[in-house]
């Protein structure tokens, strides 16, 4: 049983009772529940180290769930100086991976080796920056192998320039 709160007499009371009622042992402070790390601040304040260790498994384990890259490429870019807000986005990705086991990427053989190849850009798609995202993927045999979604590095002025931008350099 975990027992939180900013009372500490309130506390130690509640402890004192369930003893009384149940046998229990105060196990101390508490450090990891369901696999998330539990870290504490008398100030309120995001851990940037904690937010940083937790991006950085997210962002190890995009490779194998395309599922979640786009929204670890989001949070990955506050590392710098991570808020209450960035946290809380990294805390729902973790909720929507634990209430999605095994939806990684599968490799069957589907009697096939056909190579085939998709490509996409947004125009102006990023509301913090208005730059555009291209990404592509590409499939063997109907399955996935290759995928990478990446920010232009300047800002488009019209749809057809946010499709053609390759490595910084701008086609008109």
């Amino acid at each position: 049983m975990i027992v939180t709160g900013n009372d500490q007499d309130e506390i130690f009371s509640l402890q004192q009772y369930l003893a009384f009622e149940f046998e229990m042992k105060q196990l101390g402070n508490l450090k990891y529940f369901l696999g998330i790390e539990v870290a504490r601040s008398k100030h309120g304040n995001i851990d940037k180290g904690r937010y940083q260790r937790l991006v950085g498994k997210l962002i190890y384990l995009s490779h194998t769930r395309p599922d979640i890259t786009y929204a670890v490429n989001d949070v990955s870019q506050f590392m710098h100086d991570p808020r209450k807000f960035h946290m809380d986005i990294v805390e729902r990705i973790l909720r929507y991976l634990k209430s999605t086991p095994g939806k990684g990427i599968l490799f069957s053989n589907n009697g096939n080796l056909n190579v085939e190849g998709y490509n996409d850009a947004d125009w102006a798609g990023s509301k913090d920056d208005r730059r555009s995202t291209s990404r592509y993927s590409t499939f063997v045999g109907g399955n996935l192998v290759t995928w990478r979604s990446k920010k232009q590095p300047i800002v488009a002025r019209s749809s057809a320039e946010a499709g053609i931008q390759r490595h910084g350099t701008r086609c008109m």
